[in-house]
């Protein structure tokens, strides 16, 4: 599988992308600075957390202007898989590729610990590999992840399943304790209409391997690499 990792001004979790799709999956790995224009070849682009452009303005909102951008969308629009975590994810509801928005987290604190989120999906290709229902420690680092949308779209998002993670305690059960940012429906991620561009906070690179303490992130990209490996092989 032959993955883009987007690399903008202000980008931090670039490496660990990186790493996990290079050095634990074995995946042929391009990292793609911004200023590019094509992401022809690439079976997964991704887009990684940080800061992008300094997250002036407004988390991701400068980034959806980057050239690489038109690349990013043609890319979704072929139907190949688009990943976007943390910062990426807020890049992805800025370009409109996926719905809603990330505000500030409503204790106005930026929260960087581990957290609990339930899969809610497991008939996707980002999560074949995991149980519906499964419960995953996975870490976040973020101000901005209190995810909000108008009640219509997040209906939508109900109905048609495309609430892909939402946060939990340890048990699998939806509290306000469990979730660290106020985000609406405890969404921890979402999928678009097509099922090809997914939209996280947590950051599953940051415990793909058990030499960091779990690997409960690493089966999201094997998941990936799943549904890649049946493709090509019909």
């Amino acid at each position: 599988m032959k993955a883009a990792v987007i690399i903008f001004p202000g980008s931090n979790c670039d490496i660990d992308m990186v790493h996990v799709l290079r050095d634990v999956l074995g995946c042929e790995v391009t990292e793609v600075w911004h200023l590019e224009h094509s992401l022809d070849g690439f079976d997964l682009v991704t887009l990684p957390g940080g800061f992008t452009y300094g997250d002036y303005l407004r988390c991701g909102a400068l980034a959806r202007f980057s050239p690489v951008m038109d690349a990013v969308l043609k890319h979704a629009a072929e139907g190949k898989a688009l990943l976007g975590v943390c910062n990426g994810f807020q890049v992805l509801t800025e370009c409109g590729l996926l719905p809603g928005a990330l505000l500030r987290n409503t204790d106005i604190r930026f929260r960087c610990q581990d957290v609990f989120i339930r899969v809610e999906n497991e008939r996707t290709v980002f999560t074949s590999l995991y149980q519906r229902g499964q419960v995953l420690r996975i870490p976040i680092a973020h101000a901005e992840g209190n995810y909000y949308a108008d009640e219509a779209t997040l209906k939508r998002l109900e109905d048609e399943q495309r609430i892909i993670f939402r946060y939990c305690n340890a048990q699998g059960e939806r509290e306000a304790a469990a979730n660290p940012n106020g985000a609406l429906h405890d969404i921890a991620g979402i999928i678009n209409e097509q099922g090809n561009v997914l939209g996280m906070m947590p950051h599953p690179e940051r415990l793909s391997e058990d030499i960091l303490g779990g690997s409960d992130g690493r089966w999201l990209f094997e998941s990936l690499l799943k549904d890649w490996k049946e493709k090509v092989n019909g």
